[in-house]
């Protein structure tokens, strides 16, 4: 209070005011505090990141796989009949009605939008000056289209835009420059197109040409050949085809010329606001819109009753909806990985802060305070470093990667949250619990139960095989964690007993340092030997999941490169066209190229016939190949791998059996003797089976019976086979280097019909390499790196090494935790040791001794689980969409990809141990040396 002169006295409520709690906790160690913010931000931003990482994989495979289907797949195709009174005004009126009710629920992408009309048939341009091809006469075609806007998006360049026809006279039509120079149409054509059903002629007048301003925009896609004219190559029918745009104010007549037409809106889905985890709602409202209320709804805005929508765009989001929820088990262990690391070592730090401030914890509790009271305290403490880093760490997550779902991470960094903060007091609460005698035994039924549930989720994972559901399995990711917790408890178990053993042989010997620093880690930081979890935990599982991954990325290239070598049949091969042959030069060429380590051409008969002892036939592949190098194609393709000499050439007569392999369907439909085989030619070669296989090189996927026979005999007794249409070889070859070889030794030129369809390609941007239609060279390399560029593919792979690379960091922090943990006794030890005489090279080599063991025994520990774990939940795994390609191998074991990641693992373990005890082991050792000095 204050007296009349003005002093104050204290009086009893203001004389003591204690300072608070957690302001003189930070105060007394600011480093802690911030080591533990700097956790907390670490570990939360992760765990909100690591969802948000998935979900912009997700996205943009899914985004990147509609956007390959092409424009027409991923948009809302509306029509109906043409009416007698529909004009441009109309169709105007019903896009504005469409997209209207579209937009309300999806998002249009307004670059592809299109709408017009179409007639429904195609007519012949009878014109006797126009490009016929020889021996063929038929007619080339036009089909018309009435398209809104097409001034936008093509130039004029002679005549006029075409102005409204009659019903009944002369249409007028403006048609591609360029398809009027294939065709020689010239402007001011009267086209010929035919009669009506009533005897009266239809005719086209072209009054414009027009070039389009970009003939590769998908845009053009579905509406027929308006950039050029289009071959088409139906055998025996080779005609030019194009497509003429009329006016708005033709649709009546334009639909009596094709003696119908429809309407039609194309819609065009946004891609980019197509999201994985929206796909349910995003199928439903595109269904509604195609079979249901919505569908009957805009029917009736439009006035429409035959209005008709369809789209491709159910179709791929179920099929990647597919692929993605197939890829979820193996995209998902990593992460889950990472998070079992982060928990031990929060669990890791909380019990270093409680070892370091034990006293004081128990001093309160003898001072009176309550248990609710210390804990509270506790928490209050441990709110004001860690609420603020974790609301830091889940904001920049948030903003750092945006996507459209944001709970699956608020709840993740949630769950971290509250681990971090709840740590440190749930620790502290243990040292007010009784220690009882029947602990230990409580333990070791825990890992029992451990044990017992790790063996009961391999079972049901290896009982149930490959999963055919899809989607997230809890159990499949939960299996490879349950065995690093299993294997981490069993070595917590004999890492101690080991290491005490090798520490009584290592003090059998003369050096000191090896024994003390072996002894000590085989103790704990009480000094009595018992296992030590939470450090191996955090190894064994980083080790773990980061080898059982390095596996799946190894497995999925090799399962990869074979699937493109089966593909191929072999690592290059050349394929032509029924009526093609490979010239012998040709041939000469490419089996001396550089990188080939076998080669042979092939002639593949599809037309064979099979004849057996019943004279029953059987429509079946021949493949005449030479033997020896065909075999080597075979084993290095591992398919149909057969033994050369069995197909070794037969002394005897024309009618002496050659020896041949056959597929299995064909041995037993002909067993009971040899079989002869006829050519489309009449010509007959008697075979006997010499082996069995599924599956040949030329015909991975045969589809029928087929048989293989040795070239030598094949083209003594077939003349019509001495040639090749094929070519494979294995080794490493560049395949622009057997184009080359094609196109000059090959006989590939371009003339003719293959010439036009060469053009007519490039024109419409498809890489034909100058080759002939039909020739084409195959490579397992490209094939393999087409299979690869798949983001959904890539988006697993990152996660995977993020995953790896946070497990790592973690790992190697729980190590540093445990040296931290165990530094006071530990430089109490080397602080007396170097008064003894002890160099502060041999203390290094003491730390460095008491931390390898358990370092080395968790990373031979988690490879071996890794190991084992790929063995036997490897076959749990569907792989097919990681490689691209539909396949039945299973992950397998390998050692490399297993040893490399653990090697490296333990490396970084181990530099960072010597790291820490260059820059704190001394400084540390120096205080110690001078405690007396303070007194």
């Amino acid at each position: 209070m204050t007296t009349q002169a003005g002093t104050h006295v204290p009086t009893p409520e203001t004389a003591h005011r204690p300072a608070r709690w957690v302001r003189t906790r930070l105060r007394a160690n600011p480093s802690a505090a911030l080591l533990m913010a700097a956790l907390a931000f670490v570990t939360v931003f992760l765990a909100a990141a690591f969802p948000r990482v998935t979900d912009r994989g997700a996205d943009t495979a899914l985004q990147d796989f509609v956007r390959k289907a092409g424009l027409s797949q991923s948009s809302l195709q509306t029509t109906s009949k043409t009416l007698d009174d529909d004009y441009a005004a109309e169709l105007d009126r019903g896009q504005r009605q469409i997209a209207e009710m579209v937009g309300r629920q999806l998002t249009p992408a307004p670059a592809g939008q299109a709408y017009g009309a179409r007639a429904l048939g195609e007519r012949g341009m009878g014109n006797p000056e126009y490009v016929r091809f020889a021996e063929k006469h038929t007619d080339p075609t036009l089909s018309l289209l009435y398209l809104h806007d097409l001034a936008s998006r093509a130039t004029l360049t002679d005549g006029t835009w075409p102005t409204p026809g009659v019903v009944g006279g002369p249409l007028p039509v403006v048609i591609s420059k360029k398809a009027a120079e294939s065709i020689h149409i010239k402007l001011g054509d009267a086209i010929d197109n035919g009669v009506e059903g009533s005897g009266k002629k239809r005719t086209t007048v072209v009054v414009g040409l027009y070039q389009v301003n970009d003939p590769l925009d998908p845009f053009w896609d579905d509406l027929g050949c308006p950039a050029r004219a289009c071959l088409r190559t139906a055998p025996g029918h080779e005609h030019w085809a194009t497509t003429g745009f009329v006016d708005g104010g033709s649709l009546p007549a334009m639909a009596r010329w094709g003696s119908n037409a429809e309407n039609f809106w194309r819609t065009p889905v946004d891609i980019s606001s197509l999201h994985a985890d929206g796909l349910a709602h995003t199928r439903n409202v595109l269904s509604s819109f195609l079979t249901g209320r919505d569908a009957t709804a805009m029917a009736g805005a439009t006035g429409r009753v035959d209005l008709h929508t369809s789209s491709g765009l159910p179709e791929l989001l179920r099929r990647a909806d597919d692929r993605y929820q197939a890829s979820l088990p193996l995209s998902t262990i990593g992460p889950a990985g990472v998070a079992g690391v982060a928990t031990v070592v929060l669990f890791l730090a909380a019990a270093l802060t409680t070892d370091r401030r034990a006293a004081e914890i128990r001093l309160l509790r003898a001072r009176g305070g309550s248990r609710t009271g210390v804990l509270g305290r506790l928490l209050g403490e441990g709110a004001v470093t860690v609420l603020p880093a974790a609301v830091l760490g889940t904001v920049l997550a948030l903003v750092l990667l945006p996507t459209a779902r944001w709970d699956r991470s608020v709840l993740a960094a949630l769950a971290a949250t509250l681990i971090a903060l709840l740590a440190f007091p749930v620790r502290a609460a243990l040292l007010w619990s009784r220690r009882r005698p029947a602990a230990g035994r409580r333990r070791l039924v825990g890992e029992l139960a451990v044990l017992a549930v790790t063996v009961a989720a391999v079972a049901e994972v290896r009982r149930r095989g490959v999963g055919t559901g899809g989607g997230l399995d809890p159990l499949l990711v939960a299996a490879p964690l349950l065995l690093a917790v299993t294997g981490g408890l069993l070595l917590a178990r004999t890492e101690p007993v080991v290491v005490g053993w090798l520490a009584a042989l290592a003090g059998r010997g003369r050096g000191l340092i090896g024994f003390l620093g072996l002894a000590r880690a085989a103790r704990d930081t009480s000094g009595r030997r018992r296992p030590s979890v939470l450090p191996l935990l955090a190894l064994l599982i980083a080790v773990t999941t980061t080898g059982f991954g390095a596996n799946v990325l190894d497995t999925v290239d090799h399962v990869r490169t074979r699937a493109a070598r089966i593909v191929t049949g072999g690592d290059i091969s050349v394929s032509l066209p029924d009526y093609g042959t490979l010239s012998e030069s040709f041939v000469k060429a490419a089996d001396a190229l550089p990188g080939v380590r076998a080669s042979t051409g092939a002639w593949v008969e599809p037309k064979a016939r099979f004849v057996g002892a019943d004279q029953d036939f059987t429509e079946a592949y021949l493949v005449v190949v030479e033997p020896t190098a065909y075999a080597e194609i075979a084993r290095t393709v591992g398919v149909g791998e057969f033994d050369p000499a069995k197909l070794a050439g037969t002394p005897g007569g024309r009618d002496t059996p050659v020896p041949a392999l056959f597929s299995r369907d064909l041995a037993k439909r002909l067993a009971g003797g040899p079989a002869g085989v006829r050519t489309p030619n009449g010509n007959e070669l008697r075979t006997t089976v010499a082996g069995i296989v599924a599956a040949t090189p030329a015909l991975p996927d045969p589809g029928k019976p087929f048989v293989v026979v040795p070239s030598g005999p094949a083209w003594e007794r077939l003349p019509d086979v001495a040639r090749a249409n094929k070519w494979f070889a294995v080794g490493d070859v560049d395949p622009e280097q057997v184009r080359s070889a094609l196109r000059t030794n090959g006989g590939a030129q371009l003339t003719g019909i293959a010439k036009l369809v060469g053009e007519s390609a490039a024109e419409a941007g498809k890489a034909t390499h100058g080759l002939p239609a039909g020739y084409s060279v195959h490579s397992s390399r490209e094939t393999s790196a087409a299979l690869g560029d798949d983001p959904l593919q890539h988006a697993a792979e990152r996660l995977f090494w993020y995953a790896a690379a946070a497990g790592a960091g973690y790992a190697l922090l729980a190590v540093l935790l445990t040296l931290f943990r165990a530094a006071p006794d530990r430089t109490a030890v080397l602080a007396r040791l170097r008064t003894m005489g002890l160099r502060p090279r041999q203390g290094l080599a003491l730390i460095i001794t008491e931390a390898l063991p358990q370092t080395l025994a968790a990373a031979v520990g988690g490879g071996l689980v890794a190991v084992a774990a790929v063995a036997l939940l490897g076959g749990a795994f569907d792989i097919s969409t990681l490689v691209g390609a539909k396949v039945g191998d299973v992950i397998t074991p390998a050692p490399l990809p297993v040893l490399l990641p653990t090697a490296g693992l333990a490396l970084l373990v181990g530099l960072g141990v010597v790291l820490e005890t260059l820059v704190a082991g001394r400084r540390q050792i120096a205080t110690e040396l001078r405690a007396g000095e303070q007194s």
